[in-house]
């Protein structure tokens, strides 16, 4: 005869009833710390002989705490059925729920196991020349396995078949789709920039749009997380480096040079041929000596021609081919960067006079460093445009710059 209630039970099978339920209760109790000392001796034993990192992740010290609390709610969903005279339908409710209990542990396992998994790719992609972004994989892994979970755990509780709720979903598709529209764009945005290897952690991005200019510190599902050089953090959706243009300068660091452009405008009215006291002058320089000699001789050949075809008149200036102290100067600087030790020789190297304006005539000088640290670079370029500041007036040429307070006093005066 089935006992429906506790008023039906004889001072006998309710002594019995609570003394299994006090048995089952206490068992369930002891069986935590007992499990965890044993799982977490087990652990360090197998953790000793395991030889790859990727096994000792499934010994992790993290993992023994969370494997014991598995123990309580499997003890009770296998022993409460032994508790005598109690109603079938109370102990159904007692195993369904120490069921859900035991697949929710059994869930914080999993992830904490991704979790490993994850620190533990972090640490090996650090080593690496590609470093790998698998966090948005790992957050994905995640939803699912919380969504798989929750549908599970629910149906238990209810004691229906999670095929019922799987169907559901069917059904709900597109509104499933709306919710997490944001979370598959980004995922799917993820796994083209890490596939292309458009994007790679510890790159050196930079998009105005969303006042990013730093260094990618990580790639998770959503976002992508840069820390920018005056130290704060800038999370740009992850959909948007799909969508937008950004700059990546990891061909720089990985090409070993980093570019110098810059210009030295140059005061128009300060530009003229040299006289033959300037090119004797000049030669004492080491650097330029065999360039002028190369010139003239090169220019006297011409004249001589000249002179040959068209007699007298090739003395006139128009007719005659001379040096300028702005060319003599331009070669200057392209041979003083082939020399410097810290100009890469081996990467584009131009020394170029660009479209004149009424600010001057812009000589612009294009080259590479052979380190691409931005200290060490922005010293190298300051030594370099330091030097060619000073050396400009013993080639006669000027800097432009416009008048300021002290140029008006001292015409004033």
């Amino acid at each position: 005869m089935e006992i429906l209630s506790i008023s039906d039970l004889n001072t006998a099978q309710i002594i019995e009833m609570f003394v299994g339920g006090s048995l089952l209760i206490f068992s369930a109790y002891i069986s935590f710390p007992l499990t965890n000392w044993l799982v977490q001796k087990s652990f360090n034993n197998w953790y000793k002989y395991a030889e790859s990192e990727w096994t000792k992740a499934f010994f992790h010290t993290n993992l023994t705490r969370k494997v014991a609390l598995i123990a309580p709610s499997l003890i009770i969903q296998i022993a409460v059925g032994l508790v005598p005279h109690v109603n079938k339908d109370v102990t159904s409710i007692i195993k369904n729920i120490a069921v859900s209990v035991t697949i929710f542990y059994l869930l914080r396992v999993l992830l904490a196991l991704l979790d490993i998994f994850e620190n533990l790719q972090v640490q090996n992609s650090q080593k690496e020349k590609r470093p790998k972004a698998i966090k948005s994989y790992v957050q994905l892994s995640k939803i699912l396995l919380i969504i798989l979970g929750t549908i599970v755990i629910i149906s238990t509780l209810i004691d229906r078949s999670p095929l019922i709720f799987l169907s559901g979903i069917g059904a709900m598709s597109a509104v499933l789709l709306i919710v997490f529209k944001d979370t598959l764009t980004s995922f799917v945005a993820g796994i083209q920039l890490t596939a292309t290897d458009m994007l790679r952690v510890g790159d050196w991005i930079e998009m105005p749009q969303v006042g990013a200019d730093g260094e990618v510190t990580e790639i998770a599902l959503h976002t992508v997380r840069v820390q920018n050089w005056d130290k704060t953090i800038t999370a740009v959706p992850t959909w948007r480096l799909m969508s937008e243009s950004f700059k990546n300068w990891r061909g720089m660091a990985e090409s070993g040079g980093r570019r110098i452009k810059k210009v030295l405008v140059i005061d128009s009215s300060s530009v003229r041929f040299l006289s033959e006291d300037d090119l004797q002058r000049l030669k004492r320089a080491e650097r330029i000596k065999l360039y002028l000699e190369s010139r003239e001789k090169s220019i006297k050949l011409y004249h001589h021609e000249v002179e040959t075809r068209i007699g007298n008149l090739s003395h006139d200036r128009l007719n005659r081919r001379s040096l300028t102290n702005l060319g003599t100067f331009r070669a200057y600087v392209d041979l003083y960067l082939h020399e410097h030790p810290l100009v890469h020789d081996d990467m584009t190297r131009i020394v170029r006079v660009m479209e004149s304006s009424a600010e001057g005539i812009p000589l612009e000088v294009y080259c590479f460093t052979t380190t691409t640290k931005w200290k060490d670079y922005e010293n190298i370029q300051s030594d370099i445009f330091e030097h060619f500041f000073a050396i400009l007036p013993e080639f006669g040429l000027r800097l432009y710059q416009k008048p300021g307070s002290g140029d008006f006093k001292t015409f004033l005066k």
